[in-house]
């Protein structure tokens, strides 16, 4: 008893100190342990008990339960004792001859938005200033008593409403008096968007009780923490929290499924599996939010990590469709993608349902999804009568633009039943019949994984928000994370959608049979702790700077080029492969190709991309000559040379032969990634360029406005302690090198001494860039040094050389290398105006100095 009265206590004490006049208390409940139900015994309780206790002030049979969206709201339906699915009945929770009682019940189930007063008159700002005249400003905003009938009018002559909060971690007043933390960008926006709808759903509660009375708020949330901004420190634990069942809890329970996420992949030297944490990897590479933010929006380029995830998950995917359809379970599995903004998950939509493409001359045809059991699109580019993805976002709710008449006529008998339902849950017809867009495409939503009803037959959503919480199919077997998650508290959410049990039968041992969910760049820990950042040390800095006209002679000039034209031959093709050429798949490039997904227990799964070897080579020679042709050799018109087609596909299929080695477990199949295609095109165009040096002519484009970059301009401060002093050899312009590594300065030790060398400068804060393309998209180069040194030509005419110190070579270097060699220095000497340029590779720090040695001679020799 005296626990009791301290506990008691210790609840009114924090409501006093958090909620002021409301008392509440908070159940934590992991998602699928089912707080629908709870919510459900709760109202049978209090219902009962008031039916058969009428004068009893413990009772109550009025109830407000309100939700943070309105797909909640939708799916809490089964609590109204009219719903034909209702709870009571249907889980069985009070006996049959009870239920008379529960009909006795007053139930309102609204969203937090509602508390938001509305005008009650629609009116233009010049016609409310016509009409206020030089009066007192016109009102036309509801009153709060006004805004409480039209959400509670049916609880109206309550004096002891029971509210309920379900997903309660959006509803708590803020701590006064703590002083703000800094926010930028995105963070800001998430922290504005927080205090609004907690001060909206807070202040609307405490409305209900000064105006009608509240006898008890009930919070539920699978993670009832403070969120980021609310003046306390985020993932704090609600202080009026009084139990506790946590994820852990019902793992261990065998209540819910199994998440397993990535533990180890065959990506070496990584610290963790890089499908364990997506975003990390491709965060920058993704679009804004917004379309004009985002820019032009092409699914094919979507980063080859990414596309690497999509289709090892979609390997495992097929697998658990094909079984489920065997074992005649009646519905599919589901297929999640959560996306960072509107803009991702449009991206991802189309990439793997489908898409209608328009070509420059106006001709439109379909694009096929590229997984085969999510396309919206027959094999004829004619749309599914039934959508096998559905795209889920706020802008989709409002337009309704993802319901089309093709699926509203295959699916009328089920809008016909939704129709029945309304009738039922409201009693007016014409309810069924002001059914919108937006109210369909909810439904299908909420009908997801619910055989006869409207979602039953989809196999994969992509989402923004929706899906971080109030979701409840119980058939997701597989989550694709395309977000950052900067809390536990978000992947918690998240991951929480794909836990509900698709079966809860007991086996032979009275025990249920285990379920997994597979989890795909969502960082969720298991066991996660604070982590307190150290901080930093001031740091000295450096001025870097060009020296004075004592060493003006030393001067380096070069020409700042923004990108190239190439001329080809009109009517022959052929190529002159070298080193060079080869492209080498592997998981370093392309991510993960097997990543090995656990759980805490259980079974664990490999995933991975061997449903890719089915892709055949033909297919995929086809594909990479025509992207080459329509994106590399179109002409100064615009025009494709389509007669070059057949000699390029052979050149394209000797390239594959010969050229593409893929290492870890890749796929030449890997190549139909535009990333990877843009790369492998890269390296066919360049090898066809160089068999062509008479025909083919390359010339750099120099910036029409700032042509020339010189030493001179060099000034800027630099913190880095490891630094070489230029200034005692008098063969630099500028007074320190900033050295990245050892074997930079064993190289300025070397060009200093050699007596060949005129001068030579870093290439930091230069200037120096060079334009070349890699995994699909434009990016620069900013090789280490320029040196100039006589190579017998005299001191009138210095070769220019730029030199590479580079030690392990990936694709990227590769790829740098080659447009030096192919593009910027054939492209730079053919101008004639900016001297003649060279370019060296040195690859090992211990031999610089016999290396550079035969590069003097050999241009020397030449």
């Amino acid at each position: 008893m005296e626990v009791g009265k301290k506990f008691l206590s210790h609840l009114k004490l924090a409501n006093e100190d958090a909620n002021g006049d409301l008392f509440r208390i908070a159940l934590k409940m992991a998602t699928g342990t089912g707080k629908t139900t709870v919510m459900a015994m709760i109202i049978a309780w209090q219902t009962v008990n008031a039916v058969h206790s009428p004068n009893s002030k413990t009772f109550t049979r009025a109830f407000l339960i309100v939700t943070p969206g309105i797909t909640i709201k939708d799916r809490l339906r089964v609590l109204q004792p009219n719903d034909s699915e209702n709870y009571y009945k249907y889980r069985e929770l009070v006996p049959q001859d009870m239920l008379s009682a529960i009909e006795k019940a007053k139930i309102v189930i609204t969203n937090y938005h509602s508390f938001q007063l509305r005008e009650k008159i629609k009116m233009s700002k010049t016609g409310r200033q016509l009409l206020k005249g030089r009066g007192e400003d016109i009102k036309t905003l509801e009153t709060e008593g006004e805004m409480l009938r039209r959400i509670v009018s049916p609880l109206m002559g309550f004096k002891n409403i029971l509210v309920i909060n379900d997903e309660a971690h959006h509803c708590y007043r803020e701590k006064q008096g703590e002083v703000a933390e800094d926010y930028t960008g995105a963070e800001k926006e998430e922290v504005e968007e927080n205090k609004k709808a907690a001060r909206l759903w807070f202040n609307g509660l405490l409305t209900v009780k000064e105006k009608m009375g509240v006898k008890l708020v009930v919070d539920l949330s699978a993670t009832p923490f403070f969120l980021r901004g609310s003046g306390y420190a985020e993932g704090t634990l609600f202080p009026w929290t009084m139990s506790d069942f946590s994820l852990m809890d019902a793992i261990e329970s065998g209540i819910v499924k199994l998440p397993r996420v990535p533990v180890v992949d065959n990506v070496l030297d990584a610290d963790i599996p890089k499908f364990r944490n997506l975003w990390q990897f491709i965060g920058k590479n993704m679009p804004k939010k917004g379309k004009n933010a985002a820019g032009v929006l092409d699914p094919e380029r979507l980063p080859v990590e990414l596309l690497s995830a999509i289709d090892a998950l979609y390997g495992h995917y097929e697998k658990t469709f094909a079984a489920w359809k065997e074992a005649g379970i009646g519905i599919p599995p589901v297929f999640i993608v959560v996306a960072q903004n509107t803009s991702i998950s449009e991206l991802i939509y189309k990439y793997i349902s489908g898409y209608v493409v328009t070509n420059p001359d106006g001709i439109q045809h379909v694009q096929a999804g590229r997984l085969k059991l999510f396309r919206n699109f027959d094999e004829y580019g004619n749309p599914l009568s039934t959508p096998n993805t559905l795209l889920i976002d706020s802008v989709q709710l409002d337009s309704g633009e993802a319901i089309d008449d093709a699926f509203r006529n295959a699916a009328a008998d089920e809008i016909e039943r939704f129709r029945r339902e309304t009738i039922e849950r409201t009693g007016n017809p014409l309810d069924a019949e002001k059914i919108t867009d937006e109210e369909l495409l909810r439904e299908v939503l909420n009908t997801v994984g619910k055989q006869g009803k409207l979602g039953a037959q989809i196999r994969c959503v992509v989402s923004v928000s929706m899906l971080t919480e109030g979701w409840d199919a119980n058939n997701v077997t597989h989550i694709l994370g395309v977000r950052a998650f900067g809390t536990q508290l978000l992947a918690e959410q998240v991951i929480g959608r794909a836990l509900r049990r698709q079966s809860y039968d007991l086996n032979d041992e009275a025990l249920f049979n285990p379920e997994y969910a597979d989890i795909f760049g969502i960082p969720f820990d298991f066991a996660a702790e604070p982590v307190i950042a150290a901080p930093g040390k001031p740091e000295k800095k450096t001025h870097v700077h060009s020296l004075g006209e004592e060493f003006s002679h030393l001067e380096i000039t070069f020409p700042r080029v923004e990108g190239f034209r190439k001329e080809f031959p009109k009517d022959t093709l052929n190529a002159a492969f070298n080193d060079e050429s080869t492209l080498t798949l592997s998981p370093e490039l392309t991510g993960p190709s097997i990543t090995q997904n656990a759980a805490i227990i259980g079974k664990s799964e490999q995933m991975d991309l061997q449903h890719l070897e089915k892709t055949r080579s033909a297919t995929i020679v086809y594909k990479l000559a025509e992207f080459i042709l329509t994106r590399k050799l179109r002409d100064d018109d615009g025009l494709i040379p389509h007669h070059l087609f057949g000699q390029l596909r052979q050149i394209v299929h000797y390239w594959l032969m010969n050229h593409l080695v893929c290492k870890g477990n890749t796929y030449p199949a890997m190549l139909l990634y535009q990333e990877l295609a843009d790369m492998a095109a890269e390296k066919i165009v360049a090898a066809i360029s160089r068999s062509q040096e008479n025909e083919a002519t390359v010339h750099a484009l120099v910036e029409p406005y700032n042509p020339l970059g010189s030493t001179a301009h060099v000034n800027f401060f630099t913190s880095k302690v490891s630094l070489w002093d230029a200034v005692p050899a008098h063969k630099s312009h500028v007074n320190y090198v900033v050295l990245d590594s050892s074997w930079e300065g064993e190289f300025c030790r070397v060009v200093e001494s050699h007596p060949q060398t005129f001068s030579y400068a870093k290439n930091h804060s230069l200037g120096l860039e060079v334009p070349y393309r890699f995994k699909g998209a434009e990016r620069k180069y900013r090789p280490d040094f320029i040196v100039r040194l006589d190579d017998g030509h005299g001191p009138e005419d210095l070769l220019n050389l730029i030199v590479e110190i580079k030690g392990y070579r990936g694709e990227d270097a590769i790829e740098k290398k080659s447009t030096m060699d192919s593009y910027w220095i054939p492209g730079v000497n053919n101008l004639k105006k900016y001297g003649r340029w060279a370019f060296a590779e040195l690859k090992e720090g211990s031999q610089i100095q016999d290396d550079y040695e035969k590069l003097v001679r050999g241009f020397i020799k030449k």
